[in-house]
């Protein structure tokens, strides 16, 4: 016969404080984001109400609510599914100040960075990606509007988006 101690009252409260730590990350998260995760409706319904409370007590309160409504499902693929996301933003920042990086250090004159560019991107034209550089470098030294390096910017992020 198998002894199962019952969970003691602060393991109770740990755990409920864990699953509305996890309705706070879900409240955070975009709409469309929420829609990917696949909540069941009322915890969903939830969620969109606390998004739309702004005062700190009502806003607690709508936080222990979905805690409470956290406790009646399984967390697990919720808890997966927000980790992914999670991940895929980090990436997606990584990736920006990457190519932020590149522009900068392209404008200020690193020839070798747009030979490596060329190399790691075979679609990549090296006359306009050298014009649009340029074009930056002139704008610079006359203190004018950073259009040029705007476009050098998305010039960069659409090679790195068909990579």
């Amino acid at each position: 016969m198998v002894n199962v101690e019952p969970k003691s009252r602060t393991e109770k409260k740990k755990e409920a404080h864990l699953l509305q730590e996890l309705g706070e990350k879900l409240v955070m998260l975009s709409s469309q984001q929420l829609l990917t995760i696949g909540l069941p409706k009322e915890l969903l319904e939830a969620i969109q109400f606390a998004k739309t409370h702004t005062k700190h007590g009502a806003y607690r309160r709508q936080m222990q609510y979905v805690g409470a409504l956290m406790r009646e499902i399984d967390p697990e693929p919720i808890q997966q599914a927000v980790k992914v996301i999670e991940l895929g933003d980090y990436k997606k920042s990584r990736e920006f100040h990457q190519i932020e990086s590149w522009r900068d250090e392209l404008i200020n004159g690193n020839d070798s960075l747009l030979e490596e560019i060329v190399v790691k991107f075979p679609d990549a034209e090296r006359q306009r990606l050298t014009q649009l550089v340029r074009s930056a470098q002139k704008e610079k030294i006359k203190n004018r509007s950073k259009k040029s390096a705007r476009n050098l910017f998305a010039y960069l992020r659409q090679l790195q988006d068909t990579k």
